[in-house]
């Protein structure tokens, strides 16, 4: 599958909360319309460098992936490609839950948008959801993936065997009724956006100020937030693809807490994934890298991409 339960999971100023700023991006973003759809797209380092496309989680917008932490990974060598899903960020929103494309939709968006850059093949780095979709497209496109990292995700079909479920904290919010919301209050939303985290923390648990900002900036800059939280989780699921038919050099970060997929997914991963290398992070949760862990992530994600 590439969206289904599973995968539950800029401004022109900074917003600074508490001891934590994240500034707006520097870089333009651009509305690219393709297909009849809108996807805003952001890219950084130098242009015909090697491209890294970064694919957030479901119901995540480009914002989880930082200015920060693009331009560390790019070193200057690297073009990195972040990008807003539909139904997050300013890509075109649905309404809520009436989402008018497919898992399958969205795992070709990344191809579309490499096509409207003129770029033949990418580095793929997904988070999650995102890694579903990566998987997808390494099956699907091969030639078009130059390597591929796969963060706190799980095998996209295939005989991986059994593996164990989400911690009763996450499986508990599928579970629980929604919150009322109203989406047209500022504040209650981002705490809402905040509070969907919160289950997802590791051991060194929920970094507030920094979650607070970067939802800040994604609520500000999204289109619609309802249909954002709702409807890649209402999407119709994509096709499913066996991780096992990879050929690209791949690269497995997974904590070894992940309360969503707990580290046998990723050890399932790194197993059936012909020459995989599976890199074991500590403390962290189900969360595109924060920073307490980049002293690991970066020199990792560097000695895969740049060798590859």
């Amino acid at each position: 599958m590439i969206v289904d339960n599973r995968f539950s999971r800029c401004l022109g100023e900074s917003t600074v909360i508490g001891m934590t700023t994240y500034r707006a991006s520097t870089a333009d973003t651009e509305i690219l319309e393709l297909d009849g759809v809108e996807l805003a797209i952001e890219r950084r380092g130098p242009t015909g460098a090697p491209a890294l496309l970064l694919l957030a989680g479901g119901a995540q917008s480009m914002d989880w992936w930082t200015p920060e932490f693009c331009d560390l990974l790019g070193a200057g060598q690297l073009q990195v490609i972040r990008y807003d899903h539909r139904d997050t960020g300013q890509s075109s929103a649905s309404p809520p839950g009436r989402p008018d494309y497919t898992g399958d939709d969205l795992a070709d968006d990344p191809l579309r948008i490499l096509d409207a850059l003129g770029i033949d093949e990418a580095h793929l780095v997904g988070m999650s959801m995102g890694g579903g979709i990566a998987q997808n497209i390494a099956v699907r496109n091969r030639e078009r993936v130059r390597s591929l990292t796969l963060v706190e995700t799980s095998p996209a079909g295939g005989d991986h065997g059994e593996l164990p479920p989400p911690s009763r904290a996450v499986a508990a919010t599928w579970e629980e009724p929604e919150p009322e919301i109203d989406w047209t209050d500022e504040n209650r939303v981002i705490d809402y956006r905040v509070d969907v985290e919160r289950p997802f923390a590791g051991p060194l648990g929920l970094d507030e100020p920094r979650v607070r900002a970067l939802a800040t900036l994604e609520v500000r800059r999204s289109r619609d937030m309802a249909s954002s939280m709702m409807n890649h989780f209402v999407a119709g699921s994509g096709t499913a693809v066996d991780p096992a038919e990879i050929r690209v050099p791949t690269l497995v970060l997974h904590s070894a807490d992940d309360p969503m997929f707990p580290l046998p997914h990723g050890e399932a991963l790194a197993r059936v994934i012909p020459g995989a290398r599976l890199v074991r992070l500590a403390g962290v949760g189900h969360e595109i890298p924060p920073p307490a862990v980049w002293d690991v992530v970066l020199p990792q994600l560097h000695r895969h991409v740049l060798g590859a």
